[in-house]
C-alpha cells in the first residue's frame, strides 16, 4: 500500500485528489496539509468525503512527507519549488500539479509567473507528466511535472499530426474555453456566479501563462520548432475544456481519422471518436477521459481536431493520479475508472 501525502489539501485539485484516491486500492493518503485549515477535519471541510476519510489537515512539514512514497503539490505557482528538494533528498517522489516544474528554462519561466525560481537544478530533471508522450521516462521519475490543462487539450489534439510530420508547426493555432473551476477555488469578481454566467468572453488574448509549456511540449513532440497562436476563453459551466486546433496540413492525402485511431489505440484515457462525431465537455466531466475528433472542413488544407477533457480530472488531479501509477508499477487505471456523468 503507497503512503501519499498531499500538499495543499482544500483547493479544487486538492479535494479532486482526494475523491479519486478514496477509490483506489493501492494507496492511502496519510499526511493532508494546508495552512490555513491546520487543525480541522477533512470532511468538515468537505462533507463528499465523510465515512471515507479520518484526516485532519496538518501544516506542511517535510519530514512528515518524507516518510511518504510520494507526495503531491496541489499548491498555487511559487510553492512547491521552496520545498521539493528536501523531500526529493529523503528518497521520497514528488507530483507536482502546479508549473513549477513545467519549464524547462529558469528565464522563461520567471519572465510568465513572475518570481525568481528557487530550485532550477530541478528544471531539467523533472520529466514533463504527459503520460501519452512521456510513459517511459515517467516510470523512473523521482519529479514529476503534472501538466497544465490547457497545454494537455492542445498537445494531445496536435500529437498524432506533429508526430507524424502531417501539419506545419510553426502554423498552429488554439481556441480553448474552460469551466471557472480552472481559475482555482478562490475568490475572484470575475469568477461570480452573476459574472460568469449567460456569458462568454476571451481573456489573456496576448499572451497566457501556459503558452510557453504548450509551445515547449509541441516542439518536442514535432522535434522542430513549434509556434502556436493560443486564445484562452472562460465558460459559464463549473468543469471541462473544449480545444478546438487548427493546423496547415503538410499531407493532403493521409487518412488522419486511421492517424489518430492507430496512435492512440493503446492510450486507455484518450478516446478517438467514430468519423462524423464530435465531443461535448458534458461527456467526459468526471472522468479521467480526452476526447477528439478530426476533421478537414470543405477538404482544404485546414485540419481542425476538437479536444475535450474534465479540467479538474485529465487536465489535473486525474492525470497526476495516472502518473502515480505508472510511476509505481500499478495498473494505470485504478483509481480512475470513474465514467463521465450524464446529465
Amino acid at each position: 500500500m503507497l503512503s501519499v501525502g498531499i500538499v495543499g489539501g482544500t483547493g479544487y485539485t486538492g479535494v479532486e485528489l482526494l475523491r479519486l484516491l478514496a477509490s483506489h486500492e493501492g494507496a492511502a493518503v496519510t499526511v493532508l496539509t494546508s495552512r490555513a485549515e491546520a487543525g480541522r477535519r477533512v470532511d468538515d471541510l468537505f462533507p463528499n468525503l465523510r465515512g471515507l476519510y479520518d484526516l485532519t489537515f496538518t501544516e506542511p512539514d517535510a519530514r512528515a512527507l518524507a516518510a511518504c512514497d510520494v507526495v503531491f503539490f496541489a499548491t498555487p505557482h511559487n510553492v512547491a519549488m521552496n520545498m521539493v528538494p528536501e523531500i526529493l533528498a529523503t528518497g521520497s517522489r514528488v507530483i507536482d500539479l502546479s508549473a513549477d516544474y513545467r519549464i524547462r528554462d529558469a528565464d522563461l519561466w520567471s519572465t510568465w509567473y513572475g518570481a525568481t525560481h528557487a530550485s532550477p537544478e530541478l528544471l531539467e530533471a523533472a520529466v514533463y507528466g504527459l503520460p501519452e508522450y512521456n510513459r517511459e521516462k515517467m516510470v523512473t521519475a523521482q519529479l514529476v511535472a503534472c501538466p497544465g490543462c490547457y497545454p494537455t487539450s492542445v498537445q494531445l489534439g496536435f500529437m498524432p499530426l506533429l508526430a507524424k510530420g502531417l501539419i506545419d508547426p510553426s502554423h498552429l493555432i488554439a481556441s480553448s474555453a474552460s469551466g471557472v473551476s480552472g481559475a482555482g477555488r478562490q475568490a475572484k469578481i470575475d469568477n461570480l456566479l452573476s459574472e460568469a454566467s449567460d456569458s462568454f468572453k476571451a481573456y489573456s488574448v496576448k499572451g497566457h501563462r501556459h503558452l510557453p509549456e504548450i509551445e515547449q511540449g509541441l516542439t518536442d513532440i514535432a522535434g522542430e520548432r513549434a509556434q502556436i497562436t493560443f486564445v484562452p476563453h472562460l465558460l459559464p459551466i463549473v468543469r471541462g475544456i473544449q480545444s478546438t486546433l487548427f493546423g496547415r496540413l503538410r499531407d493532403r492525402g493521409a487518412d488522419l481519422q486511421a492517424v489518430f485511431e492507430d496512435y492512440y489505440g493503446d492510450a486507455p484515457f484518450v478516446d478517438v471518436l467514430p468519423a462524423g462525431v464530435l465531443p461535448q465537455t458534458r461527456t467526459v466531466k468526471g472522468a479521467n477521459r480526452c476526447q477528439l475528433a478530426v476533421v478537414v472542413p470543405q477538404d482544404r488544407d485546414t485540419v481542425v481536431v476538437l479536444s475535450v477533457i474534465d479540467n479538474l480530472v485529465k487536465g489535473a488531479s486525474g492525470q497526476a493520479l495516472q502518473a502515480m501509477n505508472i510511476m509505481f508499477g500499478l495498473d494505470e487505471s485504478a483509481g480512475l475508472r470513474q465514467v463521465g456523468l450524464l446529465p
